[in-house]
């Protein structure tokens, strides 16, 4: 059954994105058939889309080649099965433009672009960035607005204009301003992702496309039912599945360190490919990863879904 708040047309990857961490080798090499063993999990338990070296992926640390060889890997594994969406946002123009041919190319369905940080640039120089990405190749961007991280908004003035673009059709929405995401929505075709996991059904429900989740790569079946309970019109089932993934989003997102390194902690001591993360990140600590378990152990248990999404 359809959202009542979205057409299949208005999710350009998707509706349940995993923001999917970089498997790394003990030795910190990337791990190619580690991608290839975590993508197709990811999409097996429910995962429509998997967005590519971005914040999750460790994208400042991974090298132009790093990137182009993982899209090629992934592709192998999904298939058709799910969109790629290529995270190749940087604060420099002209190497933004580059990494978008590259994953063109290299076999993804669309493009995260971030807003170029450090330097901290005008609206109409965020604005003129994010069009000549859009003019370099054919594929479809996600504007990723994450202030905290960059610096700087993707104001809702600037995302009213640019959503006259063709190829700019998505936002991954970190701002944490829900009003201005739902202007945005009300006065544009632009599909907007949750990109922070507490966000994701709140944001379904006035007219999201779906998610871009850090917590997925742990839980992703459990993030999906979410989404399908809420259209399949249990809006009171979605609301307690989203209530139990309260206590390990919070473990995961807000507990100081960045979800890169609780996910590929909690992923390793699942047994799951994870390896560790890249300085400057350091990984997490024995209390830490016992805190996490212990909120995966509380949140798969008897008595709720799995990380399928299937009842235990």
């Amino acid at each position: 059954m359809a959202s009542p708040t979205t057409s299949p047309a208005a999710r350009p990857f998707g509706r349940a994105l995993c923001a999917m961490i970089t498997p790394f080798t003990p030795a910190g090499a990337l791990d190619l058939d580690g991608a290839q063993r975590l993508a197709d999990r990811l999409v097996a338990h429910g995962c429509d889309g998997l967005v590519l070296s971005g914040t999750t992926g460790e994208s400042p640390t991974t090298t132009d080649a790093e990137k182009s060889s993982l899209i090629t890997a992934v592709r192998q594994a999904v298939g058709t099965r799910a969109s790629i969406v290529a995270g190749v946002g940087t604060s420099d123009t002209r190497h933004t433009a580059e990494l978008a041919r590259e994953a063109e190319k290299a076999g993804a369905d669309g493009l995260l672009v971030v807003a170029p940080y450090y330097s901290r640039p005008p609206q109409d120089a965020i604005e003129a960035h994010f069009r000549e990405i859009a003019d370099t190749t054919g594929l479809p961007l996600v504007l990723y607005d994450i202030p905290a991280r960059t610096g700087v908004r993707i104001e809702p003035a600037t995302l009213l204009r640019l959503a006259g673009h063709p190829r700019v059709v998505a936002v991954k929405d970190c701002s944490y301003d829900f009003l201005a995401a739902q202007k945005v929505l009300a006065r544009t075709d632009l599909a907007f992702y949750a990109g922070c996991d507490e966000h994701n059904l709140a944001l379904y429900a006035v007219g999201g496309a779906g998610y871009v989740s850090t917590v997925a790569n742990v839980v992703p079946g459990h993030l999906r039912a979410v989404l399908d309970a809420f259209d399949a019109g249990d809006t009171a089932r979605a609301a307690r599945l989203q209530q139990r993934a309260t206590a390990l989003i919070e473990a995961m997102m807000s507990g100081g360190l960045p979800g890169t390194v609780t996910a590929k902690a909690l992923l390793a001591a699942l047994g799951l490919p994870a390896g560790p993360v890249r300085p400057p990140l350091r990984p997490a600590g024995r209390e830490t990863a016992d805190g996490l378990r212990a909120a995966y152990d509380h949140l798969t248990g008897p008595g709720g879904p799995g990380p399928s999404g299937r009842r235990a």
